[in-house]
């Protein structure tokens, strides 16, 4: 562990000086104070699939609260999107509309129904009215190809598919594969869908919801641990892997923010604001944990209002920005870096920003500095996973400028614990393993494969692949994965799938893709490949080979060729920290 020592050292030049008398109050007292009988954070411990958990005694009993929490906050606006603006009452009409219209086609409790569209309106309606009739929602990667998306669908055996054109223009040639799938409901389709129907036949288009009748949502009686969501994630085989979330699991977020968010207000020594609803700019996609679970379930408990955009683009994002006094923005540290680098940021009005936050990614200290200087904003950093369906640590504003290389202290109702590479020896503070997390926003495992999930849920813990420490108040420093994970501005690339494809052409006969350190994704793909004797590729053609295979984000940005077969240890595995040294 030498190598990963001498990284924890790496940022210690980072030029911050706290205010004075800060922090007012220790983190244990922090939770004293909101943890108490009666107050909002109060704990209690419950039995959850035979482990004691402590969990948020006033979280939400399951989605289906957060829908009827949405419905109260009436003709405050929910989603924007271009010229499109649909309020909190408009949406609970959709979500009732289309809940009873899936109900109608045979669509009940436990059964699939999968969404597969980039940030539209159409998102939040489609997931919450199959999660309110007891449903599981797939929600699928909208950048994967047509065989990803087939594979998911198949693999999560959905009933119902709810898309968008262009996702449905990738599926459909691939809709044999999904022997399940008998219902597509399809958005914003220029005329109608072969095989499939119209979703606007059924809810009408976002401008209109707010004229369907006022219906009441199907009663359907749901309890806080029955299943609600898959998230597919990469892991320790080729092929993506379905977390199984409950709708505790998402609910937990909603106090879990509102935690963090109240330690830093304590730790400067200033009381409790009253709840105050905002405008967010959401730019990652919703089909990530970090979007759905720990952005979208608590805006709609807390009444913000969310924009959309159809792609990202920094000058767009000034304009909303000034134009709609947005409050925070963020998702993965790309879109601070772009944000902040642009030439054209002097020529807006950003004075409403007051947090930037991310995770999904490695992030440097210096955008932590950064973000502070150039927006007067409050940085804001966490770390999850999609098997805790996303946030078990939270850090911002003092706290993360005084450890701008940590991803903070777990939030109350979460532990963490360093293993070592024996998985049955907890290590001290200050040394280097395996981060273990446990919690109520712990998935029940990997939809299917009870393999997979007895090798990464232990007694309530997920073993996360990540190599961390913790220090003596708790904060964690996630120093490397275990796991060959690539994460590209918050995508994860599972190295297997792409070394797979690069072996399947027929020049090569050894690959291994490494992770190149990014400013702003954190991390490129990389490869490098042994190509068999007399047999020639160039690089252009290898990546070329794999974009026609994989989405684009996991197309490698430089290929090496070597002349030898690539190292290997004792135990045959490719020495990827030596190929690091060829780029």
């Amino acid at each position: 562990m030498a190598d990963v020592q001498e990284k924890l050292q790496a940022d210690a030049s980072f030029d911050w000086t706290p205010p004075p008398g800060w922090p007012v109050i220790s983190r244990d007292r922090c939770r004293e104070i909101l943890t108490a009988p009666g107050q909002r954070f109060e704990m209690e411990t419950i039995d959850i699939r035979g482990v004691p958990t402590r969990v948020w005694k006033n979280a939400p009993p399951n989605l289906r609260a957060i829908v009827l929490a949405g419905q109260a906050h009436g003709d405050r606006v929910f989603t924007i999107y271009e010229d499109e603006r649909v309020t909190f009452d408009a949406w609970f009409r959709a979500v009732a509309t289309l809940a009873h219209d899936l109900q109608a086609r045979g669509i009940g409790k436990g059964d699939r129904v999968a969404v597969a569209m980039r940030n539209l309106p159409e998102w939040p309606v489609a997931f919450f009215a199959a999660v309110s009739i007891g449903a599981i929602c797939v929600p699928l990667n909208a950048w994967w190809t047509g065989p990803e998306l087939a594979y998911g669908l198949a693999d999560s055996g959905t009933r119902a598919l709810i898309c968008d054109d262009e996702r449905w223009e990738r599926i459909a040639p691939h809709h044999a594969q999904c022997p399940d799938l008998e219902t597509v409901l399809v958005a914003r389709s220029a005329q109608a869908p072969a095989g499939a129907i119209a979703l606007e036949g059924v809810i009408g288009t976002p401008p209109a919801y707010a004229t369907l009748p006022q219906v009441s949502l199907p009663d359907v009686a749901i309890a806080p641990d029955d299943d609600a969501t898959i998230f597919y994630t990469s892991g320790t085989t080729g092929k993506p892997k379905g977390a199984l979330g409950t709708h505790r699991n998402l609910c937990t977020n909603v106090l879990s923010s509102g935690y963090n968010a109240a330690c830093a207000v304590l730790r400067r020594g200033e009381p409790l604001p009253e709840p105050k609803q905002k405008v967010g700019l959401t730019v990652i996609p919703l089909f990530h944990v970090t979007a759905c679970s720990a952005g979208l379930i608590g805006n709609i408990a807390a009444g913000n209002t969310m924009i959309f955009m159809r792609k990202w683009d920094a000058v767009k994002a000034f304009q909303i920005i000034e134009g709609e006094k947005v409050n925070s923005t963020g998702g993965v540290p790309t879109i601070a870096w772009q944000m902040i680098e642009h030439p054209e940021r002097k020529n807006y009005d950003l004075s409403s920003i007051e947090a930037i936050a991310y995770g999904g990614a490695p992030s440097a200290p210096e955008l932590v500095r950064k973000i502070r200087e150039v927006f007067g904003a409050l940085p804001g950093n966490g770390w999850g996973m999609t098997e805790t369906m996303a946030t078990v640590t939270g850090h911002s504003s003092e706290d993360y400028l005084n450890r701008p290389d940590s991803c903070g202290p777990a939030v109350a109702v979460a532990d963490l614990k360093i293993m070592d590479a024996d998985g049955v020896n907890e290590l001290p503070a200050g040394q280097v393993g395996e981060l273990w997390a446990r919690g109520p926003m712990v998935v029940k495992g990997y939809w299917n494969s009870p393999e997979a999930t007895a090798a990464t849920f232990v007694n309530g813990w997920v073993r996360t692949g990540d190599l961390a420490r913790l220090d003596d108040e708790g904060f964690c420093f996630i120093v490397d994965r275990a796991k060959d994970m690539i994460i590209r501005g918050g995508e994860n690339i599972y190295s297997s799938e792409v070394e797979n494809v690069l072996y399947d052409h027929p020049a090569v006969t050894d690959a291994a893709l490494v992770g190149l350190p990014h400013q702003q994704l954190g991390e490129e793909p990389a490869a490098v490949v042994h190509l068999a004797p007399g047999t020639q590729a160039t690089e252009a053609e290898l990546q070329q080979w794999v974009a026609d295979r994989l989405a684009r984000f996991k197309v490698p940005v430089r290929i090496v060729f070597s002349a030898e077969t690539l190292p290997r240890n004792a135990n045959g595995k490719i020495l990827k920290k030596e190929l690091s040294a060829l780029f």
